[in-house]
């Protein structure tokens, strides 16, 4: 049976990437998923990671993403490309290695690390970023976003928007960058070019 598909959708809060990952799974009939805290145990992790009211350590944060990532891999991501179906997800490895490397100021070379033994052979056919100016993502953000890293500073957000293009420009993963500014239409057409070449299980 061939392998499914593995689409991974990044970029900062509010930056289209989740509208873009629930049309394209439509599309592709593909299964969608997200990180942090689509599984039983995910759920409960994402809880502790959302909540400002709870300290938490860089270290602590990445661990706990690392170990929701690991388990929705091998409880979802595998299993449903083995099965032969796609997988299109709202984040995922890349988004640990913006947001606590590049935003928290982790380790990036341990990061690597972690999210290698973490994700195993469960390597994105491609990962697409939604492009946004910080400025552009917070206006369009609810005013009542208050979580743990919604409520986050600005200089926060502008590190992970340039780590998510640092990231982009330096993979060997195959990667594409779209221009979330431009209108939903655009965005649309520009998503489904990169897509095209991808071998999607009939």
């Amino acid at each position: 049976m061939t392998s499914g598909v593995l689409v991974a959708f990044e970029g900062i809060d509010a930056s289209g990437k989740s509208t873009q990952a629930r049309r394209v799974a439509a599309a592709h009939d593909a299964v969608l998923t997200f990180e942090p805290g689509d599984t039983p145990l995910g759920a409960e992790l994402r809880r502790w990671l959302l909540d400002k009211s709870e300290p938490m350590s860089p270290s602590t944060e990445a661990l706990l993403m690392l170990a929701d990532r690991a388990h929705h891999v091998h409880h979802l991501i595998a299993p449903t490309l083995a099965s032969g179906r796609s997988v299109v997800t709202d984040r995922y490895l890349a988004s640990t290695l913006a947001y606590q490397g590049y935003g928290r100021g982790v380790d990036l070379d341990a990061l690597h690390s972690a999210t290698a033994l973490a994700v195993g052979n469960c390597r994105p056919h491609l990962t697409v970023l939604l492009d946004v100016p910080v400025d552009v993502a917070d206006a369009r953000r609810a005013p009542e976003a208050s979580d743990r890293f919604e409520s986050a500073d600005t200089g926060f957000r502008e590190r992970v928007r340039d780590g998510f293009l640092a990231l982009a420009a330096s993979s060997s993963d195959p990667w594409v960058v779209i221009d979330g500014t431009a209108e939903l239409d655009v965005v649309d057409a520009a998503v489904d070019a990169a897509l095209a070449s991808l071998a999607w299980p009939q």
